[in-house]
């Protein structure tokens, strides 16, 4: 039972960073797209928008990973 609960968990882990991941994707440019579609277009902002998602779904990740594996191993 705990190793079911455990592949259970940790696909529900896994698959969670690339739901926040699309959720913070299409929320960046409301938060920090400040109203200039000359500077949305720009590969600065693309880079920033890329790098700031990826990090947010790494860590999400990460955390999910931390929980689902922290308990001690049942042999």
């Amino acid at each position: 039972m705990d190793t079911t609960l455990t592949v259970v968990l940790g696909i529900v882990a896994m698959l969670l960073p690339i739901v926040v991941g699309r959720l913070v994707w299409k929320r960046f440019d409301q938060y920090f797209g400040k109203n200039d579609e000359a500077y949305m277009d720009t590969l600065e902002y693309f880079l920033k928008k890329l790098g700031f998602t990826i990090l947010i779904a790494f860590i999400v990740l990460w955390i999910g990973m931390s929980l689902v594996f922290s308990g001690s191993p049942t042999y």
